[in-house]
Parts: C-alpha cells; sequence; structure tokens
C-alpha cells in the first residue's frame, strides 16, 4: 500500500514535552491514538527514527510515515430504528447511547447512517456530495441517548439546518449530575475553546472560548446527586458537559470530564437529548418532539433514590 509522509515543526509552549503520539493526534490531529498502530505509523525526529513514546520540544523537526485511510463505502444495515415522527421529507428519531451518528475514524459500521441508509430507501444518492453523512443535520455524542432529526432530501437538509444555524430550535436535555445543585435554577454563559493540552476535550478556560449559555432547573435532589433540566441556546460541541463542570457538577458517566472509579464506575454519561421543537418542512408551525426517558437512565435513578 502507498505510503505517505508529511513533516512540520514543532510550536507552541503547549506542545512542550508532549508524546510523539499525542502530537501527531491531538495537535497535528492525523488520526487517533487509537489508529496510529493500524495506520503503520513512524515517526522521525530531526532525521533519527524515534519511538511514539519519546518527547517532542519546540522547534523539533518531526516526519511522520503513514498509510493512508481506507477508502470508505458506505453499506446499509438493517439496523432496528426507534421513530418518533416521520413524513416524505423527514424523520425524527430517538437515537440510543452507544451509537456513532456517522462513520468516521474507529467506526465504520453500526451507524445511525448506516441505518438511516437501509430505512430510507435512495439516501445516499439524494446526497452525492455527503457520502460520509446523507441527510444528517445535527449530532449527538456517541453516549448521548435522545432527539434527533435527519433529511431525506438536500432541500429539507437546507430547510431544517437553517434553523439551528439561526438558532430558532429550542432543544432540552435531561442529566444526571454529581452532588447536590444548590440553586434551584440558573445559567452558564462561559465561552468554550478547544483544550489545548487535550485535544479530544474542550475548556472554559479561555480567553479564545466562543459564546455559549446554558440555562439548568434542578428537577430533584438526592444524598450525592442531582436530575438537572438543561436548555442550550448556543451548540458548542460538548457545552453540556463543560459547563456541568465549571459548575463543580459533572455528569454522572462522563469519561472526559468526570473522575472515573468510585460508585459511578460502572455507569455510563447521564445525558439525554429530551425534548426538540423544531419546523418541519412543509409546517407552517414548530412541532415538539419528546424522547421518552432510557432504560440505563431509569435504572440509574433507582439506585440513587432514598
Amino acid at each position: 500500500m502507498q505510503e505517505n509522509k508529511i513533516r512540520a515543526r514543532v510550536e507552541g509552549p503547549d506542545a512542550e514535552g508532549l508524546r510523539a503520539d499525542r502530537y501527531i493526534s491531538d495537535y497535528l490531529q492525523l488520526c487517533p491514538r487509537s489508529q496510529i498502530k493500524n495506520r503503520g505509523v513512524t515517526v522521525f525526529i530531526n532525521g533519527q527514527e524515534a519511538k511514539l513514546s519519546k518527547l517532542v520540544h519546540t522547534g523539533d523537526l518531526i516526519e511522520i510515515h503513514y498509510t493512508p485511510e481506507k477508502e470508505f463505502t458506505l453499506e446499509p444495515e438493517n439496523i432496528p430504528l426507534d421513530i418518533i415522527y416521520e413524513n416524505s421529507r423527514c424523520v425524527v428519531l430517538d437515537k440510543p447511547r452507544g451509537m456513532v451518528v456517522h462513520p468516521a475514524a474507529g467506526n465504520y459500521t453500526g451507524t445511525l447512517v448506516h441505518a438511516l441508509s437501509a430505512h430510507i430507501p435512495g439516501l445516499q444518492d439524494n446526497f452525492p456530495e455527503e457520502p460520509v453523512r446523507p441527510g444528517i443535520v445535527h449530532r449527538l455524542d456517541k453516549d448521548t441517548s435522545g432527539i434527533l432529526v435527519a433529511a431525506k432530501d438536500p432541500e429539507a437538509l437546507e430547510f431544517l439546518s437553517r434553523q439551528f444555524a439561526k438558532k430558532t430550535i429550542k432543544k432540552q436535555y435531561l442529566a444526571l449530575v454529581k452532588g447536590v445543585v444548590r440553586r434551584a435554577e440558573g445559567n452558564v454563559q462561559h465561552p468554550i475553546a478547544r483544550d489545548p493540552r487535550h485535544r479530544k476535550r474542550f475548556t472554559w478556560k479561555s480567553s479564545a472560548g466562543k459564546p455559549a449559555y446554558t440555562e439548568y432547573h434542578v428537577i430533584r435532589c438526592f444524598s450525592k446527586a442531582s436530575f438537572v433540566l438543561l436548555t442550550p441556546s448556543t451548540g458548542r460541541t460538548h457545552q453540556l458537559r463543560v459547563h456541568m463542570l465549571s459548575l463543580g457538577h459533572p455528569i454522572i458517566g462522563d469519561p472526559l470530564y468526570g473522575r472515573t472509579g468510585g460508585e459511578y464506575s460502572n455507569c455510563s454519561l447521564m445525558l439525554h437529548a429530551y425534548k426538540l421543537k423544531i419546523r418541519l418542512p412543509g409546517e407552517e408551525m414548530a412541532q415538539v418532539f419528546r424522547a421518552h426517558l432510557p432504560a440505563h437512565f431509569k435504572e440509574q435513578l433507582k439506585k440513587i433514590a432514598p
């Protein structure tokens, strides 16, 4: 297989002292660290072959040899979908936790797009310029369950996407967070930026952050946790997870922003896209859709309820 090669000069104080594999994945964003071995990556630092664990320093010349990613071909998969509403232009569904929305590195099968391609005849043909994410209007993280809307044709995609861009839709989430939230309701307005030291994370501790706004309302408090309703008016990546962490109440089961271990060590991310208000193509008025609370949420609530 053909081998590719890239060169880069290590720059920036945040890169100083990083492992080579982290620099490749987090800063050059060549591929996730989990895929480095599969891509046959070899590294040369200042002309000398080096281990992936070797630390890089500002000013180093790093050269990476790797095999290109395999060409992706989307094959429809007959995966059951929990459909809330459907018409000839779009579908509103309840995405289960653990399902990736569209194919990406490390997730080439079993995604929501694979399921939609089997459910909607001709979906891929309708979006020839979007072979990886045909009809996808917005995303949910892999371990976030709940409401998601997808389009069946480019005009419907544009109509729905415009509402997200103009922030005329309304989304609400349910979350189970650590600790007792003392204020019954409030808001968080911390700007959000990518964490320079951990490229998979985002942070509110940056002057370069983009505006983000979240309202919260406490539904019920338990001895060591709180059940909350979250209403974001912006859609930054990981916004709710970062904003709740900024309050000192990370979402239970969050592998990126919460501490591992303890009583919630076997718990998945307790975040559910509960309600969406949006105007569908061909409709004059906005409609409200709700996704029922999933079983894993109910089970966790039973465990912590007094």
